[in-house]
């Protein structure tokens, strides 16, 4: 008899730990990346950056298009396109570059803000805000207002 009453009170204390736990687990936060890019100035500026970069490939082309129709020979013509599709190209290149680099430096910087958030907020994890049904603790506005203290 003493031994079921050992066995029933370890497995009561086993069960309140687990319990316990459970209820001291903060849970799962959720941010809106696209709210948080839109509202971050950094993430504003690369964009600008980005689009102005795009445009000035567009105009390169415009540009080059105007060239091409004033010249008068299939031989020049032909040695003009091989030229454009070469410094084509390595603008497309550095284009597609300062975008990757943009986003990553964005991507990053959000994240770190996130992290501080979610050690701040005790939570367990974050996701992104389409994954959650119902439930979780919406940090998108923490993160954006940590973003500004020009922290990161």
């Amino acid at each position: 008899m003493k031994k079921i009453k050992m066995v029933m009170l370890t497995a009561l204390v086993a069960v309140l730990a687990v319990w316990g736990v459970k209820a001291q687990a903060a849970g799962i936060g959720s941010v809106d990346y696209g709210k948080i890019q839109e509202n971050y100035s950094f993430a504003k500026q690369a964009v600008k950056e980005v689009d102005a970069k795009g445009l000035e490939l567009q105009q390169y082309m415009i540009d080059k298009e105007k060239q091409y129709k004033s010249l008068d020979t299939p031989l020049k013509k032909k040695n003009f396109e091989e030229a454009t599709a070469r410094e084509f190209k390595a603008k497309q290149d550095a284009y597609m570059k300062l975008k990757s680099t943009k986003e990553e430096q964005i991507y990053n910087k959000i994240q770190a803000a996130t992290k501080d958030v979610m050690v701040e907020q005790k939570l367990d994890a974050i996701v992104d805000g389409r994954v959650i049904f119902v439930g979780g603790l919406d940090i998108t506005d923490l993160v954006i207002q940590k973003l500004k203290t020009g922290k990161y």
